[in-house]
């Protein structure tokens, strides 16, 4: 019996140096954790994306803006803004003219055409609000074609008569003058009309509000 207890007590501390060293081998195995460096360098600036907030056609803002004022004009008030812009047109469409030219420019002749163009605008107005509030069919591609045809058909041989008259008028000639040259200009330039003014039409009907 002694002796056993004696081997007890003389192999008992044998047993605590592995408990011992394994938890000191899992304390070592776990590395310190190290504070946060401060020192760590910025990201360069190819790391970060800069770009100007909000869409990528905001920068054409400030072409719009003149094209809405117009649009509330014409809005307020529809018949001196498309007025004032028939009188605008023409004479610059006279002043164009008349650069093209070898002759000193004629004040009179811009007086003519903007006179012709003053005229003739409100009437020009109601018809494309008459044409686009009429041949609206089910297909838009029949509606576009429609417009298109009626218009150069009968709207088209109807002005330049008017307009060519009226510059034969206004220059002095007589009736029978103005009238031989309707007889002489209209059908050319009717044909010439067709090259360009459809597809105004087309476009004028497809993208631009009443």
């Amino acid at each position: 019996a002694g002796r056993a207890l004696l081997r007890r007590t003389v192999q008992r501390p044998s047993s605590f140096p592995p408990r011992i060293t394994k938890r000191t081998e899992s304390t070592r195995s776990a590395p310190p954790s190290s504070p946060p460096s401060h020192s760590a360098k910025p990201s360069s600036p190819s790391d970060v994306t800069t770009s100007i907030p909000g869409p990528s056609w905001l920068w054409l803002e400030p072409v719009f803006v003149p094209f809405r004022a117009y649009g509330r004009a014409q809005r307020k008030r529809p018949y001196w803004t498309q007025f004032f812009s028939s009188l605008t047109i023409y004479f610059c469409g006279d002043l164009s003219a008349q650069s093209i030219g070898e002759e000193d420019y004629d004040p009179k002749r811009a007086l003519r055409a903007v006179t012709i163009g003053g005229i003739f605008s409100i009437p020009s107005y109601k018809w494309f609000l008459y044409l686009g509030e009429h041949f609206n069919y089910p297909s838009k591609a029949l509606s576009l074609a429609v417009k298109v045809l009626v218009n150069q058909a009968a709207f088209t041989p109807l002005f330049n008569s008017y307009f060519f008259g009226m510059q034969s008028l206004l220059s002095g000639a007589s009736l029978k003058e103005a009238w031989d040259r309707i007889l002489h200009t209209v059908p050319v330039s009717w044909y010439n009309s067709c090259k360009l003014w459809p597809a105004v039409t087309a476009f004028s009907f497809t993208f631009v509000q009443p």
